[in-house]
């Protein structure tokens, strides 16, 4: 499914949050907010990384067993895919598609035990900034090919 975001928060996955963000443009440039410590989104610092990705490349799968991520991008687009495994969970078996970047600048707050990847959509490189809930450990994350693996999900571009 593909969601476009108002000025609402929107949840389709359990526990994920899609969140507008501002931006402040003048004559100087821009300011781009994406999390304070007061906002509902924060529950602790981690660590913050910037992940490049180029037009047509997948960054995926990946799944944290502890780590929270909020991701927003500062610059191009992607197509940011989630799916929801988790045995518990009231949304098991979803897919969330969301296209974030400079045309469409929110917050995604992904918890732990949610497959996620990306892909880079457009013409130019694009720039995703994760502030995190625990700084990175090899020991925590899991990972999937992004074409073979367990996930329904197929990558290509939608013919409509």
């Amino acid at each position: 499914m593909v969601y476009e975001v108002s000025q609402e928060v929107i949840v389709m996955i359990e526990g994920v949050n899609i969140k507008p963000l501002k931006k402040i443009c003048d004559e100087r440039g821009m300011v781009m907010h994406m999390l304070r410590a007061s906002d509902p989104e924060f529950k602790k610092f981690g660590e913050i990384y910037f992940s490049c990705i180029y037009p047509g490349i997948i960054k995926a799968w990946h799944i944290h067993k502890k780590m929270t991520l909020n991701y927003a991008v500062v610059k191009g687009m992607i197509k940011l895919v989630l799916y929801d495994d988790r045995s518990k969970s009231t949304t098991k078996g979803e897919i969330m598609e969301i296209f974030m970047g400079e045309n469409n600048y929110v917050l995604v707050t992904i918890p732990p035990h949610v497959w996620n990847g990306f892909k880079g959509v457009g013409t130019e490189m694009a720039i995703v900034a994760n502030c995190s809930t625990h700084p990175y450990d090899s020991k925590e994350i899991s990972r999937l090919d992004p074409i073979k693996n367990k996930i329904p999900y197929n990558w290509n571009i939608k013919q409509g």
